[in-house]
């Protein structure tokens, strides 16, 4: 019996009704009214049933679909530091678990004073220490303002901000919201490390879902990151799997020697867009040819190595060749340039850092680390728009062309003026 039988007996019309709400849901796991694609949420709960059998059994997912919101709880990204919030600090996060350990008891409204007193409160009793400063309050500020995205919290009056610490604000609390926000275990975990193991724990089928959901998840999965039992089944399965992907969530599957590409022709299933416009997403894209040229691929994985100095060398390099395409920013702090470029690539899954014993780690000294580019960075191969020529005389303008006719010109009966 097929494991997705209300999903195949469905019309080509529902089918690609459900594929459309799939995708939406994989974007935006908690989706709400009001919020981007909240107007797909009616859609949503007519086809509950065949999204609540698709997102089981082909990934291992729980989905809980509400007339006003719809929760699909996806596995945490374990260790993997580049899948966080991008607004949000360490010092952010934790603030942001000790504002939803406060909201449960809370009630349904609350002054924003009186938030933040509980909270710092929770923080001292969690051993978590706090210091009334700018970077502080940014933090705590980042958290509320995360949760008001989400829709969490509302803004009843007044507005959360850190730029006035005495300013007040009437909070209202979405209890149903609140509740379904946590994904992980928080009642039977330990400690902080048990609760990021166990909300990233494979489904009921270990192999096949840890590896669809990979695929899935990460527009790159390379054989050398996976373990034997993983990689063998997706070499097995490939070709199903390929077909797979492309049904249920409209995804384009590439296979090549290091691994698997998986790509959203729609540019929709992904939360950084690369190629970009700005002035880090330009530079990180010129200088992924420069930096693959600086050593040779490990056999192991195809991953080239590069230094701390290699990516400041072609960054700088960048810079000075056409200081007018970047912005004053970049051009004025080289070294914040180097830290976002990089910064990108590890969120793009390009860039990975390594500490001495050859682990994964996203630490702060980046001398220390061994540094490595992807072998997928290999599909980036741009072009300058011009190469840069110091001293060459720009060109003279072209002579004027001389006036002609207006249609406003009278013309004499010999055809002239």
């Amino acid at each position: 019996m097929s494991a997705t039988k209300a999903f195949d007996e469905l019309s080509s019309i529902d089918a690609s009704n459900v594929v459309r709400c799939a995708r939406a849901l994989l974007r935006r796991p908690l989706l709400r009214e009001g919020a981007p694609d909240g107007d797909l949420l009616p859609m949503i709960y007519r086809q509950r049933a065949a999204l609540h059998e698709v997102f089981s059994s082909l990934l291992g997912y729980r989905l809980v679909v509400e007339r006003r919101f719809a929760r699909l709880y996806k596995a945490g990204p374990g260790a993997d530091a580049t899948r966080g919030e991008p607004g949000l600090t360490p010092r952010g996060y934790a603030y942001l678990a000790l504002t939803l350990a406060t909201l449960t008891g809370i009630g349904r409204q609350v002054l924003l004073s009186r938030l933040v007193i509980d909270v710092r409160a929770a923080a001292v009793e969690a051993g978590v220490p706090v210091v009334d400063d700018p970077a502080d309050r940014r933090a705590l500020t980042a958290a509320l303002r995360h949760l008001v995205a989400l829709g969490v919290i509302s803004e009843t009056e007044g507005t959360v901000t850190a730029t006035d610490s005495t300013a007040e604000a009437l909070i209202t609390i979405d209890t149903d919201l609140l509740g379904q926000l946590p994904a992980g275990p928080i009642g039977t975990s330990a400690g902080p490390a048990e609760l990021v193991e166990s909300a990233a724990q494979a489904g009921p089928r270990s192999v096949e879902h840890v590896v669809r959901r990979r695929l899935v998840e990460d527009p790159v999965v390379l054989y050398a990151d996976l373990p034997a039992e993983q990689r063998e089944w997706l070499l097995k399965n490939f070709g199903v799997e390929s077909r797979l992907l492309e049904r249920f969530f409209g995804l384009v599957t590439e296979v090549r020697s290091e691994g698997v590409v998986v790509s959203d022709p729609e540019d929709y299933l992904t939360d950084t867009l690369f190629p970009g416009t700005g002035t880090v997403a330009r530079v990180a894209l010129l200088a992924l040819p420069r930096l693959l040229e600086c050593g040779e691929p490990r056999e192991s994985d195809g991953r080239h190595p590069v230094t701390w100095d290699d990516l400041t060398e072609v960054c700088g390099e960048l810079i000075e060749s056409y200081p007018a395409a970047w912005s004053r920013q970049a051009t004025e702090e080289p070294a914040e340039l180097v830290r976002s470029v990089a910064d990108l690539l590890r969120r793009l899954g390009v860039l990975r850092g390594e500490a001495a014993d050859g682990t994964a780690t996203t630490g702060e000294d980046h001398g220390e680390l061994t540094w490595w580019l992807s072998p997928a960075a290999h599909r980036w191969l741009p072009e300058p728009d011009a190469t840069p020529v110091p001293g060459r005389e720009p060109e003279p303008a072209p002579a004027p062309e001389p006036p002609g006719l207006s249609l406003f010109d009278d013309l004499e009966e010999d055809g002239s003026r």
